[in-house]
């Protein structure tokens, strides 16, 4: 092994566990069209858990729906994998935008969601029926009425 890449290898880990610090969500993308891409979920996946908080927010998502004739990952076996791994899943086309602003309200939904628990535990002797940093957070979603209590579009499911 040659000694630049020797050196490459020790940055690579020492800068690793830094990149993933603080990360509160994660989006694994994978090709629909390419097995290979989807094949390498697994090993990213063990990865983002070895290095993120463990509360982290992890979203599988099957880039190109657009190309269904080219499917070559059934949905079947995302699916799975999903359940297997307690992820949440979503088909997108970065190409013709569909999905894509729903694959992100999920997940900034679920954050939201972990961070408010998190209120709850981190203020002891506080009312628990109002996290005290978030007592005057609101979430907009572009689109929608902000005076409107829920989400009438139903974009943010989860599984």
């Amino acid at each position: 092994m040659k000694v630049e890449e020797q050196q490459c290898r020790i940055w690579y880990r020492a800068v690793k566990s830094t990149y993933y610090r603080g990360a509160v969500g994660a989006m694994l993308v994978y090709d629909l069209t390419k097995r290979q891409s989807f094949n390498h979920m697994a090993r990213w996946l063990e990865e983002l858990r070895g290095h993120a908080d463990k509360n982290i927010v992890i979203m599988l998502i099957a880039n190109k729906c657009d190309l269904g004739s080219l499917q070559a990952v059934p949905v079947e076996d995302a699916q799975e994998f999903e359940e297997r791994e307690n992820l949440f899943f979503m088909e997108p086309s970065a190409l013709q935008s569909t999905n894509v602003e729903g694959a992100f309200m999920i997940l900034l939904a679920e954050i939201y969601k972990i961070i408010s628990k998190k209120t709850h535990i981190a203020a002891p002797g506080a009312d628990y029926g109002k996290p005290q940093s978030l007592k005057r957070t609101r979430i907009i979603v572009p689109g929608q009425d902000s005076d409107s209590g829920g989400n009438s579009d139903g974009c943010c499911m989860s599984s």
